[in-house]
């Protein structure tokens, strides 16, 4: 079970669902795979934190990851024509600070306020 407190435990980093999650999709940038496998938990994870802060996060990630790869299709499509390297490139900036926000809320135990937002 893990603590759903309202404010993080002092001195420490607070490894949550919600951070646990914003990790992993940014150390899919170095392995690959652990992206997948963080889209999989916050699937797992959604009811588990049903009324609570990380609700939303939950949410956030999914939205984040569906959207990225959208856009990472279209890019590689498109990459054919060389439109697509850009948009690979700026989905990947995408992905990268809507992770590391979510971190950061993540560690104060803030929702995020529009999950459902394309922007951050």
């Amino acid at each position: 079970m893990t603590d759903q407190s309202p404010h993080p435990a002092p001195g420490g980093f607070d490894l949550n669902k919600a951070t646990i999650i914003s990790l992993l999709y940014i150390a899919g940038f170095f392995v690959g795979i652990t992206g997948l496998v963080g889209v999989i938990l916050a699937f797992v994870w959604k009811s588990e934190v049903a009324g609570t802060w990380e609700e939303s996060h939950m949410q956030f990630h999914i939205m984040t990851f569906v959207i990225g790869l959208i856009g990472s299709v279209i890019g590689i499509i498109l990459s054919i024509i060389l439109i697509g390297i850009p948009l690979l490139i700026l989905v990947a900036i995408w992905v990268l600070v809507r992770s590391v926000l979510a971190l950061l809320k993540a560690q104060k135990h803030e929702p995020i306020a529009d999950p459902k937002t394309l922007l951050f």
